[in-house]
């Protein structure tokens, strides 16, 4: 007798995280060639960190090290929490987010699978909470810095917090769009004199936008793959750019238009490679819907109405906790049996 393939070869974890990897690739290009080689160093250390605390917990949890670190899971925590935080970070700030998202988010809730919040997001939340003035230094994109620093001049800043002879840090670094625009409209200065600001560019900030392109190709790549569905960024971007839209018509001399939303902070990189986490998100189609709109609706507000100048780590961590009512409450159907 014939049998239907009712089973198929699924792809494995490690081929998910590889192509996931692969996908950041692009965005970590172009973050490279605009601001430096900081993000490279930053990206090392925060791998070397997660991957020395995955496997000291393994076996503090008597659990075999090798099948969980091939799985490239801690890798994939390293590099969003690095993407996530200003690349000349000092050292031990890296470490102690990757270290708290791989021990405390992750592997205490019984590793990977089992976690009910995204790792990567409550460590960039302790670390926001916690350092909020290192949090926010971020370098101006070396094509318009005043000041530029070599690769070594990074290197020895992450690591001994020096700068060259007569260079000061503010020669360097730079306030982000979102956070120069709600210090600016507090001042009562209106969008048309704030948008003229030497750090805006096209969409957003001026270079981070480019990033933000190449952070789009990648979630393209991810979706091309089938590793993730348009459900989550599409509702997540769709509603960012609607409350962005709607405010800005109401006062757009008080508001952002919608596309500068889109193309600042990390509207583009949450949508593809934040909410789309598997474990820590929904499950059903239209769960997944409810889920990222309304984390676009949290960042937004979070944005304009928060005390800090991006909201998606908090959005994020905040939905997470609405999971398992989402899913209870958006189950398809089974067939024959009465909702």
């Amino acid at each position: 007798m014939n049998r239907s393939p009712y089973i198929t070869n699924a792809p494995s974890v490690s081929s998910i995280m590889l192509k996931v990897l692969l996908a950041l690739l692009p965005g970590i290009f172009v973050y490279a060639w605009l601001y430096g080689g900081g993000i490279l160093i930053t990206l090392v250390l925060a791998t070397a960190t997660a991957l020395a605390t995955e496997a000291i917990m393994l076996k503090l949890r008597r659990r075999p090290v090798q099948p969980f670190l091939s799985d490239y899971s801690a890798v994939i925590t390293a590099w969003l929490l690095a993407l996530a935080i200003p690349p000349l970070a000092p050292w031990w700030l890296i470490v102690v987010g990757v270290a708290f998202a791989i021990i405390i988010a992750k592997q205490l809730y019984g590793g990977l699978g089992y976690n009910p919040f995204n790792p990567a997001m409550v460590g960039y939340a302790v670390l926001l909470i916690s350092f909020p003035v290192i949090m926010t230094k971020w370098p101006a994109a070396l094509s318009f810095a005043e000041t530029k620093l070599s690769f070594m001049d990074q290197f020895n800043y992450i690591f001994s917090h020096a700068l060259p002879a007569n260079i000061s840090m503010d020669a360097v670094t730079s306030a982000t769009p979102l956070d120069y625009l709600k210090t600016q409209l507090k001042l009562n200065q209106s969008m048309d004199t704030i948008q003229v600001a030497p750090i805006f560019g096209v969409f957003g900030a001026k270079g981070s936008e480019f990033v933000a392109l190449a952070y789009l190709a990648g979630g393209a790549f991810l979706w091309q793959q089938r590793i993730i569905t348009w459900h989550l960024p599409t509702a997540f971007l769709g509603a960012i750019a609607a409350m962005a839209g709607l405010f800005w018509m109401i006062d757009p001399s008080q508001f952002a238009n919608p596309v500068f939303h889109l193309f600042s902070g990390a509207s583009i990189f949450a949508a593809f490679f934040i909410l789309t986490d598997p474990i820590s998100g929904p499950t059903t189609p239209k769960g997944k819907l409810y889920f990222a709109a309304g984390a676009g609706v949290i960042t937004y507000l979070v944005r304009v109405y928060g005390g800090y100048p991006d909201g998606v780590a908090f959005a994020v961590i905040f939905m997470n906790i609405c999971v398992p009512l989402i899913d209870m409450y958006t189950q398809p159907r089974v067939f024959g049996h009465k909702k």
